[in-house]
């Protein structure tokens, strides 16, 4: 298993259900999800193999051994089996705020999208107010999801700002919603 040097603890756990590092394993995995779902990523184009083994290799690698690495990311996991991804990113340690990211196995969003939401919320926000101490966590999303902005009010994030035609997307300028919570 990876370790980041930043982390005094790399495993969260509750029940089955953990995030531990980023495991390289499960690359192609997180690959397929992105593809899949490439519609709300700040992705714009289809990864290949070759792209995602570049990125493991050239990006994630270096994040473990870094004081202040400027994205800590987690494979998601119910047994060993991953189910999504996610962690924090686009850290500002300066001003102690972060950027949650956060996907699920594309096949679990139907049914169980609120239910693993929830879930990453609790263990991410442990690692960013216990672990990195920091002051706020945020996440940025194009508005194209409804039903992720319940959920985060359910969890105690604020709707803090709407971006106003933010985004092209498809044919047409898009919002992008911020919600926010403050843990210190």
């Amino acid at each position: 298993m990876n370790y980041y040097k930043v982390l005094n603890n790399q495993e969260f756990k509750k029940g089955t259900f953990s995030i531990v590092p980023i495991r390289f394993a499960d690359r192609f995995l997180i690959m397929k999800w992105r593809n899949e779902q490439i519609y709300h990523l700040r992705q714009n184009k289809t990864l290949t193999t070759q792209d995602q083994d570049n990125y493991f290799t050239d990006v994630v690698a270096n994040l473990f051994n870094q004081d202040y690495p400027n994205q800590i990311l987690f494979s998601y996991l119910d047994g060993d089996k991953c189910i999504g991804y996610g962690g924090l990113v686009h850290i500002n340690w300066v001003d102690k705020n972060a950027e949650i990211s956060f996907i699920m196995d594309t096949e679990l969003e139907f049914d169980f999208f609120e239910f693993h939401w929830t879930n990453f919320l609790q263990f991410i926000e442990k690692v960013a107010q216990q672990e990195l101490e920091l002051h706020k966590i945020f996440t940025y999303a194009f508005d194209l999801r409804p039903k992720i902005y319940k959920i985060l009010e359910k969890n105690n994030f604020e709707k803090e700002a709407v971006l106003k035609e933010h985004c092209f997307f498809e044919t047409k300028f898009i919002d992008v919603i911020i919600h926010s919570k403050i843990l210190f």
